[in-house]
């Protein structure tokens, strides 16, 4: 098909658009997750040079559709401190050649994924802004590498102990801020995006169908329950990123 790009078959792009509805809708309804399967699935079929800004640009379709649904729901003030400290990021990001090994970096982020996870507990109080603002500059510095840093985000966000449609919120809104300035970074680096927008587009409207249903779901999920399977799910995919270093 004329609209595709190379390498890329009409199977593969119905598999990437249904990937991204069903991915967009575990993480409205669960709160993270979707970004970490989509790309696992996107990594099996996606040349390797496109991967993190194709995955980067769905991932803001979808984060933006769920930060727009939920701005209600967002801690502004908690936004404006993540995105200064993700902008710092991004400039670091772009000027940055040498990159840490990929073992390396998921290593650590499952370590501080778990201990921010089931680590003892921290009020907002306790999280001064110079500390926000790390959180923008080193998570987003993240993502130019290793594309999918919503668990680390997520399990940030949910460490603040927010309702759970402040936490869907607040995460979308971060993720949004986080992947609108890696396409900036990637833009500048040359990427072409023209050639995937056209898949890119399907996938955040499959992935906008997801986010509304999500959020459906998440209405009809006691507040008890929805912390429990958002540490246990983030649990599981801090783990799977351990497993994946030591399978290679």
């Amino acid at each position: 098909m004329v609209w595709l790009p190379d390498l890329v078959g009409a199977d593969t792009a119905l598999l990437l658009i249904i990937t991204s509805t069903l991915t967009s809708m575990l993480t409205a309804a669960m709160g993270i997750g979707g970004g970490v399967l989509l790309l696992a699935v996107m990594a099996t079929v996606v040349p390797p040079a496109a991967l993190i800004p194709v995955h980067g640009l769905v991932q803001l379709g979808s984060n933006g559709n769920r930060a727009l649904l939920t701005r209600d729901h967002i801690d502004w003030s908690l936004l404006r401190l993540f995105f200064a400290g993700a902008a710092v990021g991004a400039v670091i990001g772009y000027f940055v050649v040498v990159q840490l090994p990929v073992e390396v970096i998921q290593l650590s982020v499952a370590g501080f994924i778990l201990f921010l996870v089931w680590g003892p507990k921290l009020g907002k109080q306790e999280m001064p802004p110079a500390g926000l603002v790390l959180a923008g500059v080193g998570t987003t510095l993240m993502t130019m590498f290793v594309g999918a840093t919503g668990p680390l985000v997520a399990a940030f966000v949910h460490r603040l102990g927010y309702e759970k449609y402040r936490t869907v919120a607040t995460f979308a809104a971060c993720m949004t801020a986080q992947h609108l300035l890696k396409m900036v970074v990637f833009g500048l680096l040359g990427f072409a995006f023209s050639d995937w927008l056209p898949l890119i587009l399907a996938m955040v409207a499959g992935g906008f169908a997801g986010t509304w249903i999500g959020l459906h779901i998440l209405k009809r999920l006691p507040a008890e329950r929805f912390q429990l399977i958002f540490r246990l799910l983030v649990t599981v995919l801090a783990l799977r990123l351990v497993t994946q270093v030591f399978s290679n």
